[in-house]
């Protein structure tokens, strides 16, 4: 279903705010959670037409600024990537794939319930809620995913519950690690690393290429010493048997 308003006025004539001066979330576990999972659906994400975009307003209805919302988190496939100061989906021409909400006991009712149901309408495929100190979700993470209805192929889609935990838009594992989601590869299980652990991770390699350096360094020097050493035995071997020679002793050569 199509979920854009008709346009009721001139759309240069509508001005659509970038922000409304409200805090990016309610604690720093929240904040956090947001941010993690923008930075590693970014990193993944890299080299594809996608985009993320995280706690901007998502304008669904050209011509009225005042139908919209600000997913936590949300990814965004068929555009161009990088940042955008708001997401207008008459434009870009594209609905949100995939939501994230950090969600807590005193948004819940709003995430559950408000925010479900827009997305269902937005027919945006995947809907995740996440709540980093399981104030009010069992195992603090659950999802849904757009079905269709076998008997009625042209109806309405709506939520079902992801079971598995597995985004099928993202080709992703997730999995509850603390009070962040850990994200895996479905294809090789392969985890895709927070910022500080690709940076550490990125530190070990540098420190294990440097000693592999080292030691190769060292080879190549205990090599050289060695064709050295094996160079002067030759001469000195050389230099006796002529000394022998000139004494009229003659060594038959080694075979």
């Amino acid at each position: 279903m199509s979920a854009i308003a008709p346009v009721s006025q001139l759309p240069n004539a509508v001005h659509y705010p970038s922000s409304d001066g409200k805090p990016v979330a309610e604690t720093y576990d929240h904040f956090y959670a947001i941010v993690m999972i923008l930075e590693v659906l970014r990193q993944f994400l890299q080299g594809q037409q996608a985009t993320v975009l995280a706690n901007q307003f998502l304008y669904y209805a050209q011509g009225n600024s005042k139908l919209r919302i600000a997913p936590d988190v949300m990814v965004i496939f068929g555009v161009e990537p990088g940042g955008r100061d708001n997401y207008k989906i008459w434009e870009e021409g594209q609905f949100p794939k995939v939501i994230f909400e950090i969600t807590s006991k005193s948004t819940r009712h709003e995430d559950f319930e408000y925010k479900r149901n827009l997305y269902e309408q937005l027919e945006v495929e995947e809907y995740w809620l996440f709540d980093p100190k399981g104030e009010w979700i069992t195992g603090q993470l659950v999802g849904y995913r757009l079905r269709e209805d076998a008997l009625q192929p042209d109806a309405i889609r709506h939520y079902s519950p992801i079971d598995d935990f597995q985004s099928k838009a993202l080709n992703l594992q997730l999995k509850i690690e603390g009070k962040l989601i850990g994200f895996y590869r479905l294809d090789t299980g392969e985890k895709l690393l927070l910022p500080e652990e690709l940076a550490q991770a990125l530190q070990a390699e540098t420190v294990a290429r440097s000693e592999a350096e080292q030691r190769a360094d060292a080879e190549t020097q205990r090599a050289e010493e060695a064709e050295r050493q094996l160079a002067q035995e030759r001469q000195l071997r050389a230099e006796l048997l002529q000394q022998l020679r000139d004494r009229g002793i003659d060594i038959p050569p080694t075979s």
